[in-house]
């Protein structure tokens, strides 16, 4: 029989949960899911119960990342960086969902995972186009644009709305509330803009990926629409996302390329480049 892949699970919210279940429903022949960690003690013990097997619930994370073949991060943006930094040390690979959290420590974790010969996964998340902006990048591009756009209430209560003082309720058409760098717009928007440091992961990198995020009273999806000059021509991509069934903050989208990722790495067959 094939060895399994130990997988750890560090965040119990839609996304780690959605993946334990398929670990164990799909993947059963080739991967062992061997813990549930949350800093919430109480969701990883709900989602240990869900899955019928209390034991995947551990208390202790580091016990976890030495276990662990693979580790899937799926927490949030502050945290991300001292999780990778962790599992990468303790000879783990990681895959990362707060993609946001790593945008300006990814050259650290790069170097990182070299020297201990591990891998760095990152899912495409809610964009698409990721496969021909990666192919792009083999000849010269000339521009990569983001334009995001999200219904008002998805941003309430956002820091960087609440600092400028924009008026949400008083927006009735498209409005753009923030244009500018990919790096600046994951500091701006950290918990809404994972796109935005994926794509400058694949592409021209943080400070010269333009990010556009509009405001729309018109819409009830999260609309991300990706533009990418070079000399292989024009790429655009559009994706209009329907929210997760367990977390409206989450695209179901991100949540399934995560799986096609953990697909990838363990089908010997894998499509795209």
């Amino acid at each position: 029989m094939p060895k399994l892949l130990k997988i750890g699970i560090v965040g119990c919210g839609a996304i780690g949960s959605s993946l334990a279940k398929v670990i164990l429903s799909d993947f059963s022949e080739c991967a062992a899911l061997i813990g549930l960690y949350d800093i919430d003690t109480q969701k990883a013990y709900a989602l240990a119960s869900k899955l019928k097997n209390p034991k995947l619930a551990v208390l202790n994370l580091d016990n976890l990342l030495t276990k662990a073949g693979l580790v899937v991060e799926a927490t949030k943006p502050d945290a991300v960086g001292d999780i990778a930094k962790k599992a990468l040390s303790c000879g783990a690979d990681i895959m990362i969902m707060s993609v946001g959290g790593v945008l300006e420590k990814h050259r650290e974790l790069k170097l990182l995972a070299q020297e201990k010969d591990r891998k760095i996964y990152i899912p495409s998340g809610a964009v698409c186009g990721i496969d021909g902006l990666r192919a792009a990048k083999n000849c010269k591009i000339n521009k990569v644009t983001l334009t995001s756009r999200k219904p008002v209430r998805a941003f309430f209560g956002v820091p960087y709305v609440l600092k400028r003082k924009i008026n949400l309720e008083k927006i009735t058409e498209d409005t753009v509330i923030f244009e500018g760098s990919a790096a600046m717009a994951v500091r701006a928007f950290p918990q809404n803009i994972n796109v935005a440091a994926t794509l400058s992961l694949a592409g021209l990198g943080e400070d010269k990926t333009t990010v556009r995020i509009v405001a729309s009273p018109h819409v009830t999806r999260n609309i991300h629409e990706v533009e990418v000059e070079s000399e292989a021509g024009k790429i655009i991509c559009r994706s209009e996302n329907v929210v997760h069934p367990d977390n409206p903050k989450t695209s179901y989208l991100a949540v399934l390329s995560a799986i096609a990722t953990l697909r990838r790495i363990l089908e010997p067959i894998k499509v795209g480049n």
